[in-house]
């Protein structure tokens, strides 16, 4: 006998004809960006000349937070190399409520996240009243986080939390001496401190803002080394060990100063490149010291692993200072604030507020 085949659930569509989102367009002379009317026809994941249908393994979110990443900022410019379609809606990270969808695990009133993968890059993403996912990159939002909070930590806070989960599991506790977050004024470093604060070590920041110091103490730092020390030339090729681990979410000339002041097997989670794509180094702080660079790349981690980073997050990695010293801007806002994390004026985390947007 033949098994008949099941054909998907397709539902229908709940998001408006069109919607306000922000938008970045390859122009002649650079890219456009601001907020407008979008259609939902231009939406990945849809069915039918106007999108009406929702296909198969996609879901509906109404998006209420987003967030500001410094690929998010880069995704708005022509020099970036981020964007990879014309035009996108940004936002690497989203969080809000499920309103349509064939998934009975992410019924219609789920409370959900989704960041990484391809959204806000390839694919439309959170700075948009509605977006389309697809359902396996969806994470429920875990008990002990809304939207806004869940969006406090984002991106940045995922990756922060991913550099801490690397570290121990190669063997990092707090008795085994200090450990260094560089970068530690922007999204990921802050969080990074207060989750490593948290979990009972002495955490040091390196920054090159000292009006960020004493928010930083009260995220836990027990103290700071000055930009001219972590950034200068070296005049060895091993300095003086300091640091049991370090997260580094900068590159450029913080990585090299981090792999040359690691204690004897020690390690770096490393993270970013705002400082730089490139850096030098030796051999020897791998050869000499075993210490160990470990990548953390949050966009296309396992759902399974994501989700269990998330629930940790919600509880044993909950950073001190969760939800504090958060500035929250508006699409109509935007632009401004992508200028200003560009220009490395941004501190601590920026969190977009989608819920109460002005409907067209």
């Amino acid at each position: 006998m033949f098994r008949e085949e099941v054909a998907p659930t397709v539902r229908s569509s709940v998001i408006p004809e069109q919607f306000r989102a922000f938008v970045a367009e390859k122009a002649d002379d650079g890219v456009t960006r601001g907020t407008r009317d979008v259609r939902r026809a231009d939406l990945p994941g849809g069915e039918g000349s106007s999108g009406e249908r929702v296909a198969a393994g996609e879901v509906e979110i109404r998006v209420e937070w987003s967030s500001i990443n410094y690929k998010d900022a880069l995704a708005t410019t022509a020099s970036g190399k981020v964007a990879r379609i014309s035009p996108l809606i940004p936002g690497i990270d989203l969080a809000g409520e499920v309103v349509a969808g064939d998934e009975p695990s992410l019924a219609p009133g789920s409370r959900v996240l989704a960041h990484g993968y391809d959204l806000g890059v390839a694919r439309h993403g959170g700075w948009a009243q509605y977006a389309r996912v697809p359902a396996a990159w969806i994470v429920p939002l875990p008990d002990g986080l809304d939207a806004r909070l869940a969006m406090a930590l984002g991106t940045a806070g995922f990756t922060a939390a991913l550099s801490v989960i690397r570290l121990e599991a190669r063997g990092l506790r707090p008795g085994n001496g200090p450990v260094l977050v560089t970068g530690a004024s922007g999204g990921v470093g802050s969080t990074a401190v207060g989750i490593l604060a948290a979990r009972g070590y002495e955490v040091w920041g390196a920054t090159g803002k000292r009006d960020e110091e004493g928010r930083l103490r009260s995220l836990g730092a027990a103290g700071f080394v000055p930009r001219g020390e972590y950034t200068g030339a070296p005049e060895r090729a091993l300095d003086r060990e300091r640091w049991a681990a370090a997260v580094d979410s900068v590159g450029g000339a913080s990585l090299p100063y981090v792999l040359r002041t690691l204690r004897y097997g020690g390690a770096v989670a490393a993270s970013g490149n705002a400082g730089g794509a490139g850096f030098a180094t030796t051999v020897f702080p791998f050869i000499l010291r075993g210490v160990a660079l470990i990548g953390i790349d949050s966009a296309y981690l396992s759902i399974d692993e994501r989700r269990e980073v998330w629930r940790r997050l919600a509880t044993d990695l909950r950073p001190r200072g969760l939800g504090e010293g958060l500035t929250d801007v508006s699409l109509e806002s935007l632009e401004p604030s992508i200028d200003a994390m560009l220009r490395g004026a941004a501190r601590g985390r920026w969190i977009v507020r989608i819920v109460g947007t002005a409907p067209t």
